[in-house]
């Protein structure tokens, strides 16, 4: 992968090489400022006040030619208005055209004036990254607090695109006015008053598409996709999207989200009736935590593994999963029989040990193609809350007690029977259907990527004027399927062979290659990062309290049944969609994330309050309603969480085997491990103090977690 500092000058827009970031330029900064504090020579105020004063600069310069770049697009429109209005006295059909095609000119040149605010905004965010990784000192939390909450911020010009949005709605409103007048429906309706009934325009869909890339907005799609915790590419290449084509297979992925779903189903039917399945079998109720968190015990283990071995399969890992769960379920069922609970908890046991949701991600980040990406993304987080409400949901139908010789299927044993059935049935369907992807020259995924020496995108040259304009005809004929703008390849010009001797330095320290060891993926941890896997592990560690005990809570509390435990939990299992929606298309566009993220952790410790049982007598409405405002706090938190984790992870993350979403997988596999080892440790208390006690570390936990987000607050700007 092509270090940035080289991506930047490659894809810079010819004529507007000299108001670009000198990124190179800061580079050396902060490696002399380094260098300087080692021997002594300088300190860190001098250090922090340097630094700032030259990125002041380089974000003012950026800023004034948007601003002289906003001025003249502005300008353009203003004529193209009067053009406009002369039309409406006598409009013939071909000079609609005419204007139509100059407005669409005009929204061809605000895509390239967005891509190059977006390539100036990644490497602000990179070399401020660089700095506190270097020095450990919070630069990035300093400077953004004073520079972003000052009222005459220019960095918000650069993160924020302030102003763009006019041009945008000036283009658009007259495109759709401009189809109108020519379709002679004389209807005039505006897009201000009926937005579903204007005309689209290409132009216009990839302009959108490319603001709300820049500043981070989103819709329900693109929020599930980005809580997949998939990582794409910052700017992605043809050469990538020509190898995904090549290696994408319909079924292949609809096989991967089964498998998410079937194992979502498999880790949650058995909630209702653990407890019970505990105590027929002679332990405690509360056994049930340790029944439950057995699987979660494995998963932390298989997790490694099997993103290991997607590195060289992804067939043989699934097919090892589905055999390992067909025989984990049926050791779950047959210990009713042996009347063994060691029995049970080995068949958790191995379900844990075939969780394949590594394999699962892994698939979709490396072998779908980028523009069905988000789409896969999306359903792979569907798959697993619709397994999430089912799982509890399928538990209410299995109110029976029959024998078939010497086999009972009850209440107890039928979540194992009928989830051995359904792996059983997915083997098969899995060994007809699913087409292992064609490897690069037949070596493993990592050989490539971690290849210092030549990948498929590190010849491509400098955009010009040319190329700009193929780029953007790609866009507007593929709408938001497609990246901003894309580089193209081309034999290296010779003003790189001048700077080969700069680019040896900046490649063998940028040069992002998978981490190839969980110490080197945790040196890349920055303080930000560490602080959303934090509040990653408590909000599951609360879901899984929650979810874990409920049915020794109600049944100790308000004697619920089997069914009535299953009931309740598959309505917060179906929370999980419509919370989505209502985050994704609308709270994500109101709100920062980090807004978003620090009152949803705030309801979470809300919620967790109103939980504990003091003094007043324990009612059912303040179970349900504190435990619901818990799990749709958590779920609102979760997503928030994950779009900001993929956004401040390092990009060396994204693949490997210790990629991003091993380690937040880890993370919320360890919580549910400790969360459940909790609830059995706590239940030789007896059951009158389950609820307190187990509430108290996610209290302090939680409270952690928002003291922690407060102090990295800035730096997730």
């Amino acid at each position: 992968m092509v270090a940035f500092g080289k991506k930047l000058r490659e894809s810079q827009i010819q004529e507007w090489q000299g108001y670009y970031i000198n990124y190179k330029l800061m580079k050396k900064k902060v490696n002399r400022y380094s260098q300087q504090i080692q021997v002594g020579a300088q300190d860190h105020p001098y250090v922090l006040r340097d630094f700032s004063r030259l990125l002041d600069g380089q974000i003012e310069k950026v800023v004034l030619f948007l601003l002289e770049q906003q001025g003249l697009l502005a300008s353009r429109l203003s004529n193209l208005r009067e053009q406009y209005d002369a039309l409406l006295h006598q409009s013939e059909g071909k000079e609609i055209s005419e204007v139509q095609e100059a407005y669409r000119a005009v929204g061809r040149d605000l895509l390239r004036l967005l891509f190059f605010v977006e390539m100036n905004a990644i490497g602000l965010r990179k070399i401020l990254k660089k700095f506190d990784k270097r020095f450990g000192h919070k630069f990035t939390d300093y400077y953004v607090k004073t520079r972003s909450n000052h009222p005459y911020s220019q960095l918000h010009q650069v993160f924020k695109h302030v102003g763009v949005g006019a041009v945008v709605g000036a283009i658009s409103r007259n495109l759709a006015e401009l189809q109108d007048l020519k379709d002679n429906r004389g209807s005039y309706i505006s897009i201000y008053d009926q937005p579903a009934f204007s005309h689209p325009d290409p132009i216009v869909d990839s302009i959108k598409a490319a603001v709300e890339r820049l500043s981070n907005s989103t819709n329900f799609l693109h929020f599930l996709g980005r809580n997949a915790l998939i990582f794409p590419e910052e700017l992605p290449t043809p050469s990538e999207e020509d190898v995904d084509d090549q290696r994408y297979h319909f079924i292949s992925l609809l096989l991967n989200l089964a498998n998410t779903f079937l194992y979502m189903v498999n880790t949650y039917i058995i909630v209702p009736s653990a407890d019970h399945y505990s105590l027929t079998l002679g332990a405690a109720a509360t056994v049930c935590g340790i029944v439950i968190g057995s699987m979660a015990i494995a998963q932390v283990v298989s997790s490694v593994y099997f993103s290991a071995w997607s590195n060289r399969s992804y067939l043989r890992p699934l097919v090892f999963s589905s055999i390992i769960l067909l025989v984990g379920n049926t050791l779950y069922a047959l210990a009713y029989d042996f009347n063994s609970i060691a029995v049970l908890l080995i068949g958790r046991l191995f379900c844990g040990l075939g969780s394949a949701r590594a394999v699962n991600r892994r698939y979709i980040s490396d072998c779908v193609p980028l523009k069905l990406r988000m789409q896969a993304s999306a359903g792979f987080v569907s798959a697993s809350a619709l397994g999430m409400a089912c799982g509890p949901a399928l538990a209410c139908l299995f109110q029976t007690n029959f024998k078939i010789y010497k086999l009972t299927f009850n209440e107890d044993t039928l979540p194992g029977w009928i989830m051995a059935f359904a792996w059983l049935v997915y083997l098969l369907w899995l060994w007809i259907s699913f087409k292992e992807p064609c490897r690069q020259g037949g070596k493993d995924l990592t050989s490539t990527e971690s290849s210092s020496g030549k990948s498929p995108h590190t010849s491509r040259a400098r955009l010009d004027n040319k190329h700009i304009g193929q780029f953007i005809n790609v866009a507007v004929e593929n709408v938001s399927t497609q990246p901003l703008l894309m580089n193209s390849e081309a034999s290296q010009s010779d003003e790189d062979e001048v700077q080969d001797c700069d680019d040896a330095e900046e490649d063998t320290e940028e040069i992002q290659k998978p981490v190839d060891s969980i110490v080197s993926a945790y040196r890349l941890l920055t303080p930000s990062i560490k602080v959303q896997l934090l509040i990653y592990f408590m909000l599951k560690y609360a879901m899984e309290i929650l979810l874990a005990e409920s049915s020794v809570i109600t049944g100790h509390y308000f004697v619920w049944s089997t069914t009535s435990v299953a009931i309740f939990l598959a309505c917060l299992g179906l929370t999980v969609l419509p919370v989505n929606i209502i985050v994704g298309n609308y709270i994500s566009n109101m709100f920062e994330d980090r807004q978003v993220l620090l009152a949803a952790e705030i309801m979470v410790c809300l919620g967790i309050l109103l939980s504990f049982h003091i003094l007043i007598p324990y009612s059912v409405p303040q179970y349900v309603g504190s435990a619901l405002l818990t799990f749709v706090a958590a779920e609102v938190l979760e997503g928030v969480n994950l779009s900001l984790l993929s956004r401040v992870m390092s990009s060396r993350l994204s693949r490997g085997t210790y990629n991003g979403g091993l380690l937040s997988t880890e993370a919320g596999t360890l919580a549910r491990v400790v969360a459940d080892g909790t609830i059995t440790l706590t239940g030789y208390l007896g059951e009158s103090m389950l609820l307190n006690i187990t509430l108290v570390p996610a209290l302090f936990i939680c409270i952690s977690s928002i003291i922690a987000t407060c102090f990295t607050y800035n730096s997730l700007y």
